[in-house]
């Protein structure tokens, strides 16, 4: 299995990143509240395809996945890890319009299942101590919080043994 197949869930096909992505997911991302916890504007399709361009060429250790929810077939979000040795920082970012709808939970399971499959022992995410949702979905993917802050966000971390 290659580091970038595509992961399947019942609802969503995580698919790899490509530069194509860019101009759908401009519209995915565009909403300024998508930025509230982590700061900066939605991304021109121009500037996101610069960033795919990056992500995509980037080093081995850069996994990106975009979120195709099946019954719609529209990109709903995001999901990355970046791994090095047994360690996984991942992180996930879902549309304003497809929130609350369980879709970032279930792709992080995803994900940290991904990272298990590849036995890499920890996941770490860094969530705003405010951001309760991205919290409930840290810890829906098997996260539990630390006393570790870093520029302001709260380590959320999973290690097996």
């Amino acid at each position: 299995m290659s580091p970038m197949d595509v992961v399947e869930t019942p609802r969503l096909s995580l698919l790899p990143l490509r530069v194509e992505h860019a101009e759908e997911m401009a519209a995915v991302l565009g909403d300024p509240r998508l930025h509230t916890f982590t700061g900066g504007v939605p991304l021109t399709v121009p500037e996101l395809r610069a960033r795919y361009e990056r992500l995509v060429a980037g080093p081995p250790s850069w996994h990106n996945w975009v979120l195709r929810l099946r019954a719609d077939g529209c990109l709903t979000g995001y999901v990355q890890a970046t791994v090095e040795e047994d360690t996984a920082e991942i992180a996930w970012v879902v549309g304003v319009p497809w929130q609350g709808r369980g879709l970032a939970a279930e792709a992080a399971r995803a994900l940290v299942g991904w990272c298990d499959d590849r036995g890499i022992r920890t996941v770490v995410a860094h969530v705003h101590p405010d951001h309760a949702a991205s919290g409930a979905v840290a810890a829906h993917a098997g996260l539990r919080p630390t006393t570790h802050v870093h520029d302001g966000e709260l380590r959320w971390e999973r290690t097996r043994p």
